[in-house]
């Protein structure tokens, strides 16, 4: 009895640590969002265009989708703290392979599939862990720890800047791969599901009771809801990952920005990026999938309407529609996990979630592919602003099926 009584004190502690270390630890794996600041470096060393140099933002997007989806099935079998250690050693692996790499196709690889592959093992293990310690309140849970990620540039876009001034982008690559191959696996060794105990405590003190809704994954993919949701967050994180990774180029470029200033600038916009997600979690908790959907669109166009009055000096137009298209990202990456609870149950959250998040995979390579190519053809970043808007009304029109 003394012992169940423990327990119970502690629970409500100990699952909040959870979330704080993964916060720490998706913020490490979140770097892969501050690629601009090195873009226009890899565009000067291997002499390559804006397609080109895309490529291994591209790639790494979609490997960590799609090992987010081989992993979602053996998140059950392994620890936590397993298969995030496993994840950061590629991580680590991928940073320092990057530095000898002689061209950007080899950059592709390292940077693209063995860091992707690396934060795609580790990303899930995470937010499995808190969606499991937080049954009455998944959407907030899963959208704080995701908080993380999305407030990495805040920290490491600043700091790879440094890194690059202070001692250039080869050495810069070896620091931030042995940094991560540190301090992910310390941070994750803590982290566990919880137990039979644990399961029974959490029902007593917050009132809830099994989910009748669960869905298996066969049943999931056939359904329309999933076609619904799958291609919205196609779209949603296509226009997100495309501007992110444009944003150095937009500022610098088109708005003749000092690139001091629009590292800084990153930095702000991480932060919409990171708050929107326990925002947008709870936006879909309380409202629907659908509704949260609708919103995030409408401020895309918004936000692409601005760009398109904007030219040189448009200072203010610049960090208003950057923040809302950072702001939007975070968003579907809390709608996104926070459907999948809601729509189809926590029993097979983390395989329903994996194959979800594969549409984050494709939204990348489109996205990356598309910005890129109208850069290098059109010459003009107003066609990409336009390339959102009626992507934006596409995905109104689609949500519709949820």
């Amino acid at each position: 009895m003394k012992k169940l009584t423990k327990q119970n004190n502690t629970t409500p502690r100990q699952r909040w640590v959870y979330v704080i270390l993964g916060i720490i630890i998706m913020m490490c794996l979140g770097t892969v969002y501050s690629w601009s600041v090195f873009r226009l470096h890899i565009e000067a060393l291997y002499n390559v265009g804006t397609t080109q140099s895309g490529f291994p933002y591209m790639i790494s997007l979609a490997f960590y989708a799609l090992f987010m989806f081989l992993t979602g099935k053996h998140l059950d079998k392994y620890s936590p703290r397993l298969i995030i250690s496993f994840g950061s050693i590629l991580v680590a692996i991928g940073w320092i392979l990057s530095a000898y790499a002689p061209n950007i196709y080899i950059l592709t690889i390292t940077y693209g599939v063995i860091i992707g592959a690396g934060v795609g093992i580790a990303y899930g293990a995470p937010m499995t862990v808190v969606a499991r310690w937080f049954p009455e309140k998944k959407g907030l849970a899963v959208g704080l720890i995701l908080t993380g990620f999305g407030l990495s540039p805040l920290i490491t876009a600043p700091v790879a800047r440094y890194l690059i001034e202070v001692y250039g982008i080869v050495q810069s690559f070896k620091i931030l791969g042995i940094s991560f191959g540190i301090i992910i696996p310390l941070l994750s060794y803590p982290l566990r599901y919880p137990c039979d105990n644990d399961y029974k405590y959490l029902k007593t003190t917050s009132n809830i009771t099994e989910n009748i809704n669960d869905v298996n994954t066969e049943k999931m993919i056939k359904s329309k809801s999933f076609k619904g949701l799958y291609f919205s967050f196609i779209i949603g994180t296509m226009i997100g990952l495309m501007l992110i990774g444009m944003t150095s180029n937009i500022g610098i470029e088109l708005i003749k920005l000092p690139s001091k200033t629009v590292t800084l600038l990153i930095s702000l916009f991480a932060v919409f990026n990171g708050i929107s997600r326990p925002i947008f979690g709870w936006i879909t908790d309380k409202l629907s999938p659908r509704k949260a959907m609708r919103i995030s669109y409408g401020l895309s166009i918004v936000a692409a309407s601005l760009m398109l009055m904007a030219d040189e000096g448009s200072l203010v137009l610049f960090i208003i529609a950057f923040s809302i298209f950072w702001f939007n990202l975070g968003g579907w990456l809390a709608i996104a996990p926070t459907s999948t609870l809601n729509i189809y149950g926590i029993k097979c959250y983390s395989q329903n979630y994996g194959v979800v998040f594969t549409a984050y995979g494709i939204g990348a390579i489109i996205g990356v592919l598309a910005s890129g190519l109208l850069m290098d053809f059109l010459h003009s970043f107003n066609a990409i602003f336009y390339f959102v808007i009626i992507s934006c009304i596409i995905g109104i029109l689609i949500s519709q099926k949820i």
